[in-house]
C-alpha cells in the first residue's frame, strides 16, 4: 500500500524521497547582557539578573596583620535568558582570575560589579559553573539603612563580615540579593590561635604551616546577607541539640560564665519553644555568636548561627533578642523576601515571637505587650511600603508586631495557628512578599481580609481591634 502512494506522488509531482524531510534551519539566539540588578524598587543595583545562582563553595585565605584577603569561589548558576555577559557583586576586591565552564572569561570591574562575558553565549536553562581568583583589602559598604555593613577589621588579630540589606560582596563574588537563594560551603584559612566561625554545619579542621583551616557548610539555600565570617579568639562550646551540632561562640574579651554566655546556653531551649508554635526548625544546625565589637549595635538573623553585638548582654542575659533572632530562623531566613518592601514579613513575625517568649517566661503577656505599643505608637508610619530611610524604622518591628497579633484576633487563634504552619511548611527555602501571607490567610480562615490588611499595613491611623 504505501508504494502505491508513492508511485501516485510520482506521476503528479515527478519524484519520491524514502527519507526524512530537510530539518529547518535553527533559530537565530538573540544573547543579551543580564539585567545590573535584581529589579528591587528599594535597591535598583543589588543583585543581578539574567542567572540564578544554586551554590557558592568558597575556599578563603585572610591574614589579619596585612589586612589581606585571597579567595577562591566557585559558583554553580543556571540561565535564566540566553546570556552573552552577566555580572556578580564584589565591592573593594579584585578578581585575577576567571573561567566559565572551564573556559576562560573576559571579566572587568565596573563599580562593585564584576562584569563577567563568557567565550560563547550561555543558553537559557543551562547550568554553568564559574571559578573566581580574587583578592585584596576587603571593606565596607555605606548604605542608607542600618549604617554601614561589610567586612570590618578588627585590629591585627580578627574581623567579620556582617550587614543588612548587603554585607556579602565584601568578601566573595556573589548574586547579592535575597531572591537569589543557594547553599554555602566554606573553608576559610587563618593563623593558627585564631578561631574562624560562620554558619551552617562545621566540618573537619587541618592545620599547616602556621595556619587553621576552618570548614563550614550550609545545605539549605540562603539569602546572601545571611552568611557571615567572624575572625578572632573566641570561647566556643560544641554540642549537639535534636541530633543536630550547636555551635555557640563568645569573645575571649567577655566573661566565660557571664550574661552574653548565659544567653547563649538558652539557644536550644528558645527554638524548641519557637518549634511548638511555627513547626520543625528548618535547618541542619543551631547557635548564635557574640561579637565585642562596637561598631556592631544590631542583631542579625545570619542562618542557622544568628551574630550579637555584646551591647545586648551588657548588664544582664536577654533571652529575649535570641527569641527575636531565632524566630527568624523561620520568617526571614527559611521563608525569605523576594523584595526589600516586604521586610515587615521578617520584623513583625520576630516581634511577635518576642512577645510569645516573654508571655512564656512570665514577664509580660503578648496582650498587654500589643496595648502598650497601640497606645503610644505614631500611626504615620506604615510597614507595608516602608521607603529605605525607614526600613528598619519602628513601624517595621512595632506595628509589624501589632499586624501579626491582630491578625490573630482577626481569624481566632486555630485558623492562625494553621496559618503559621502552614505558612513555614509551604514556602521553606522559598521567597515570599506580603500579597502570599494575604493569600493564605484568607484560604484558612475563609474572610476577606483586604480591608483588614490595607489599615494595619498602609493606613495612616490607628486601625481597630
Amino acid at each position: 500500500m504505501r508504494r502505491a502512494g508513492c508511485l501516485v506522488a510520482v506521476l503528479l509531482l515527478g519524484g519520491c524521497s524514502a527519507g526524512h524531510p530537510s530539518p529547518a534551519a535553527p533559530p537565530s539566539v538573540n544573547f543579551a547582557p543580564g539585567a545590573p540588578g535584581a529589579g528591587d524598587a528599594y535597591f535598583p543595583t543589588y543583585g543581578n539578573g539574567g542567572y540564578d545562582v544554586s551554590g557558592y563553595d568558597l575556599k578563603v585565605r585572610y591574614d589579619p596583620a596585612k589586612r589581606e584577603l585571597t579567595g577562591t569561589a566557585t559558583i554553580t548558576a543556571a540561565a535564566t535568558q540566553d546570556l552573552s555577559r552577566f555580572d556578580l557583586d564584589l565591592a573593594h576586591l579584585t578578581a585575577s582570575k576567571v573561567t566559565v565552564d572551564g573556559a576562560a572569561a573576559a571579566a572587568k570591574d565596573d563599580g562593585n560589579e564584576l562584569v563577567i562575558t563568557p567565550a560563547t553565549g550561555l543558553r537559557i536553562g543551562k547550568t554553568f559553573t564559574v571559578v573566581i581568583d580574587y583578592g585584596g583589602t576587603p571593606g565596607q559598604l555605606a548604605n542608607k539603612t542600618l549604617g554601614d555593613g561589610g567586612w570590618l577589621s578588627s585590629g591585627t588579630d580578627g574581623a567579620l563580615a556582617l550587614g543588612q540589606p548587603e554585607s556579602a560582596s565584601t568578601w566573595f563574588p556573589v548574586n547579592d540579593h535575597p531572591s537569589d537563594k543557594a547553599t554555602f560551603a566554606l573553608a576559610i584559612t587563618v593563623p593558627d590561635g585564631l578561631t574562624a566561625l560562620s554558619i551552617g554545619v562545621p566540618g573537619p579542621r587541618n592545620s599547616a604551616g602556621g595556619w587553621t583551616t576552618w570548614r563550614w557548610t550550609e545545605s539549605s539555600p540562603l539569602a546572601s546577607y545571611l552568611s557571615t565570617v567572624v575572625i578572632g579568639k573566641y570561647r566556643v562550646t560544641t554540642t549537639t541539640h535534636d541530633g543536630k551540632p550547636m555551635v555557640t561562640a563568645v569573645p575571649a574579651s567577655l566573661p566565660a560564665t557571664g550574661p552574653a554566655a548565659k544567653s547563649m546556653a538558652r539557644t536550644g531551649e528558645i527554638a524548641d519553644f519557637l518549634a511548638t508554635k511555627f513547626g520543625p526548625y528548618p535547618f541542619d544546625s543551631y547557635g548564635g555568636i557574640v561579637v565585642d565589637d562596637n561598631r556592631i549595635h544590631y542583631a542579625l538573623e545570619t542562618q542557622s548561627r544568628p551574630t550579637y553585638g555584646q551591647g545586648f548582654f551588657s548588664s544582664d542575659p536577654n533571652p529575649t533578642v535570641v527569641a527575636h533572632e531565632l524566630a527568624h530562623q523561620w520568617f526571614g531566613d527559611s521563608v525569605a523576601l523576594e523584595r526589600w518592601q516586604d521586610i515587615w514579613l521578617n520584623e513583625g513575625f520576630a516581634t511577635y515571637a518576642e512577645w510569645l517568649w516573654q508571655e512564656h517566661e512570665g514577664t509580660e503577656s503578648i496582650k498587654d505587650n500589643f496595648e502598650r505599643t497601640y497606645a503610644g505608637f505614631d500611626w504615620t508610619q506604615a510597614p507595608g511600603d516602608p521607603g529605605v530611610a525607614h526600613l528598619f524604622g519602628s513601624a517595621v518591628y512595632d506595628r509589624g508586631g501589632m499586624t501579626v497579633y491582630a491578625l490573630r484576633l482577626k481569624i481566632g487563634d486555630a485558623a492562625f495557628g494553621k496559618l503559621l504552619t502552614t505558612w513555614t511548611s509551604e514556602h521553606r527555602d522559598g521567597n515570599v512578599d506580603t500579597a502570599d501571607l494575604i493569600t493564605l490567610a484568607e484560604t484558612i480562615s475563609g474572610q476577606d481580609l483586604d480591608t483588614f490588611f490595607r489599615a494595619w499595613l498602609y493606613g495612616k491611623k490607628a486601625p481597630t481591634y
